[in-house]
């Protein structure tokens, strides 16, 4: 395998961690019940594109909190 080709598989393994990782803070943050969350969770970490495919499409939706920062707090 070339050179050129291995950066790429990286390239894009690293684009499938990171975009599993978004995913599983964003089922987390959801506002749907536990067991939900740790199916969707399952699912994304057993079946990386596959899971994050379907939960692209068919995922729990709705944030009930965003992001804490003192000026908010205000």
């Amino acid at each position: 395998m070339s050179s050129l080709a291995t950066w790429a598989l990286i390239g894009v393994a690293t684009l499938v961690v990171l975009l599993d990782l978004w995913a599983i803070i964003s089922i987390f943050r959801s506002d749907t019940n536990v067991n939900a969350k740790a199916l969707w969770s399952l699912l994304i970490i057993i079946f990386p594109l596959l899971g994050l495919a379907i939960w692209g499409v068919a995922g729990p939706r709705g944030v009930t909190q965003g992001p804490s920062s003192p000026e908010h707090s205000k």
